[in-house]
């Protein structure tokens, strides 16, 4: 059976029944040349932990592009990064439908069987793996809807095209059913002016001209523009939820018998806790340290074990684990509400003690160590080159594509008290380090000359980790000589529903975060928002709550920048030990210059000055590095005056096309009466015969030289260009 659905900007025809049938649920859906096969699959028995066992994968498929996989194995290994990312948006957008107590092993398989590139493979993927578990036999009764907005021109786009959205200054992803958000994901997307670059060797006034014409936009956005781009998505969700419910309802199987868990496991347990233990578990709750807390509720578990009662029913330690656990639940949520107090004693809205300290690894590039409550995190930076850019594939993408700015998270088990092995970074490490990421990028400049990494050491967790994150890394950007138009900061809040009341948290500690009802991460600079994420855990969130979250979400940041400022105002960057790296333009014609023929002289350039060079042929860029600020700026020169007009006053060196000068022949052993050229702090450069210089190394110079001196030298070795002097007096 075939189905085409016009809704949201899109025409999206679904085929049911017709693949996967043995599957619990399936769908094929297709949206102009993207086809993309949902399916859900169960087992018939519950597992025994109290959890929902629910796994999603998305994988592309190199066909859909009409492209065979690189390297030595031809075929589709591990997922990459964006297929692991939109995995976790399918699930977190389907997870919250579940009934509470499903505890069966159920999987969700999500195939990008053709890839259009002007289509978003996230939307397709989240609406066909929503339409698959709807159809199941499974008791979920509501389909979801995702949709992406993009903000072009001060407008609102519903599901712009992937090319729309690279002009876009907003990227917001919603999910939710009928009136119900369940997932959002969000970030700011920089924009730049038109660039114009010169055409010829610039001066240092000219230089500052076109760096203001190139500079970027940065792009905050006000809580208002935010909750009105989110209503604006919230209506499309609607529209969506109701085509697919009013095409698919016919075609659902029926709910299969399946036994649900029961909230809690043994009610006279409960009701025992809450006669004679009410308050020492509410001790236990306010105890300050994450772990102390532990340890408190073990002994009470203990002790009502060891109890006459518990004997006499017999009540297994691991049931009474369990109860109490969900009793413990019930009391934090109570006291939030009813109290309006946190486990912590601090009040709803304020963040814990913050300590800030910056470039503390005197061999890092640029370090912060950033410490909220009980959650830290050292977050590095490194610089590098276009070099070290990160390269990856994507399907809608004809080219690989060249990240210039990354940023991994890393999560020990130490941090939270556990004897784990280290292994590679899984899902919710990848979540967290992206997250980082979209709320960085905006505040670095996008023609920055720098390949930039970032990685955050959680050390110790006890919630929002991924926002001192945040922190820690505007501040390593900072520490590192990264000029960033604005500090970024994050916060973690949290929501908690009670009947007609909610209570909203600032700075939200694990407790709240595993006890509450939502997840609502917000970062950005002090004018605005740049990336938000929000996961609900149990039914959906109104637009009015979002909003209160919103403001107070602003409130916190605000609080925790101004303690940033302080540090930011402090830091002492380790010129010393950063790469330097110049970046300036040329007339492109004079390009063939720097290279020489066959790449001689750009060969001799990179030996001479111990510096790596890039050129740009289209726009004329040249762009050195190197470890040492004077060599870089002398192979700068150097470059300036080969490609300058008139090349004879400055005796440079070049293989000229026209005359085809042959270069002088040295040997070894010969003795030359030289001039000091130039002395970097490996050496002096001593001139010798036509132009051609030589290197004496630093350890063989006895007596300080100057620029101008003369000096009698021996050639002592020559390696292509590179000739290696020694002083005469020491033949």
């Amino acid at each position: 059976m075939q189905y085409s659905i016009e809704v949201n900007n899109q025409v999206q025809i679904f085929d049911l029944n017709k693949v996967a049938k043995q599957a619990a649920g399936a769908a094929l859906l297709r949206v102009k040349n993207t086809v993309v096969l949902a399916t859900v699959a169960r087992e018939d028995s519950q597992v025994e932990e109290d959890f929902l066992p629910l796994t999603v994968q998305y994988l592309e498929k190199t066909y859909a592009a009409g492209r065979i996989p690189g390297g030595y194995i031809k075929r589709e290994t591990k997922p990459g990064d964006f297929e692991t990312l939109t995995a976790r948006i399918i699930d977190r957008s389907l997870r919250p439908l579940f009934p509470k107590g499903y505890a069966y092993p159920t999987q969700i398989v999500v195939l990008v069987l053709s890839a259009d590139p002007d289509v978003d493979l996230q939307v397709v993927s989240l609406n066909a793996a929503s339409a698959a578990l709807y159809l199941s036999d499974i008791p979920v009764n509501r389909p979801v809807c995702g949709v992406r907005v993009a903000y072009i021109d001060n407008e609102l786009v519903l599901n712009p095209s992937n090319q729309e959205l690279k002009n876009s200054a907003l990227d917001l992803y919603v999910a939710g059913t009928k009136d119900e958000l369940l997932m959002i994901e969000m970030r700011s997307l920089p924009q730049k002016t038109d660039a114009i670059t010169p055409m010829a060797v610039v001066d240092p006034v000219i230089d500052a001209a076109f760096s203001e014409l190139n500079k970027q936009e940065m792009n905050e956005f006000s809580e208002d523009l935010m909750v009105e781009a989110i209503d604006f998505a919230a209506k499309a969700i609607l529209r969506g939820s109701n085509a697919y419910e009013e095409a698919f309802k016919d075609h659902k199987k029926e709910d299969a018998k399946l036994e649900l868990k029961p909230e809690i496991e043994n009610e006279n347990i409960a009701v025992y806790i809450d006669k004679f233990y009410k308050d020492e578990v509410k001790n236990a709750i306010n105890q300050m340290a994450k772990s102390e807390r532990a340890s408190e509720l073990a002994k009470i578990a203990e002790q009502i074990a060891s109890d006459e009662v518990a004997i006499a029913e017999c009540w297994e330690l691991g049931v009474i684990n369990n109860v109490l656990g969900k009793y413990k639940r019930k009391i934090v949520r109570e006291q939030i509400i009813n109290e309006r107090r946190r486990a912590d004693g601090r009040a709803l809205d304020e963040i814990r003690p913050i300590s800030i300290e910056t470039n503390i690894l005197p061999n890092a590039h640029g370090s912060c160590l950033f410490t909220r409550g009980q959650t830290q995190a050292l977050v590095v930076a490194t610089l590098g080159t276009d070099s070290d850019a990160q390269l990856y594939d994507l399907l809608t993408e004809k080219s690989a594509v060249s990240e210039k700015f990354m940023f991994n998270y890393n999560f020990p088990g130490f941090s939270v008290g556990e004897a784990s092995p280290i292994k590679a970074p899984g899902r919710r490490e990848l979540g967290h380090g992206n997250l980082a990421k979209r709320a960085l990028t905006p505040s670095i400049d996008l023609d920055s000359p720098y390949a930039i990494r970032l990685v955050s050491e959680i050390l110790e967790s006890n919630g929002s980790s991924s926002m001192a994150s945040v922190c820690g890394g505007s501040l390593a950007l900072r520490a590192a000589g990264i000029q960033t138009q604005k500090l970024v900061a994050g916060i973690a809040m949290g929501l908690i529903f009670e009947g007609d009341q909610h209570a909203v948290l600032s700075d939200i500690m694990g407790l709240e975060d595993h006890d509450g009802d939502m997840d609502f991460k917000v970062a950005g600079t002090i004018d605005g928002i740049t990336a938000l994420q929000m996961d609900i855990k149990l039914g959906g969130i109104s637009l009015d709550v979002l909003k209160e979250a919103l403001e107070q979400a602003k409130r916190g940041r605000a609080h925790i920048l101004s303690l940033m400022q302080k540090a930011d105002d402090e830091i002492v960057v380790n010129e010393e030990i950063l790469p330097k790296l110049e970046l300036f333009s040329i007339d492109p014609n004079k390009i063939v210059d720097i290279i020489g023929q066959a790449g001689k002289t750009i060969k001799e350039i990179i030996e001479r000055f111990e510096v790596s060079i890039d050129l740009d042929r289209e726009k004329g860029e040249v762009k050195i590095a190197g470890d040492a600020k004077k060599n870089v700026d002398a192979a700068k020169d150097y470059i300036i005056q080969i490609t300058s007009k008139d090349n004879s006053k400055f005796g440079a060196r070049r293989h000229d096309r026209r005359e085809h000068k042959p270069r002088p022949v040295f040997n070894i052993g010969d003795r030359f009466d030289g001039v000091v050229k130039n002395i970097l702090d490996f050496g002096a450069f001593i001139e010798l015969k036509d132009g051609v210089d030589g290197l004496l190394h630093v350890s063989k110079i006895k007596t300080p030289l100057n620029v101008g001196d003369k000096v009698s030298v021996v050639v002592s070795e020559q390696k292509g260009s590179k000739i290696s002097l020694s002083l005469a007096d020491q033949e």
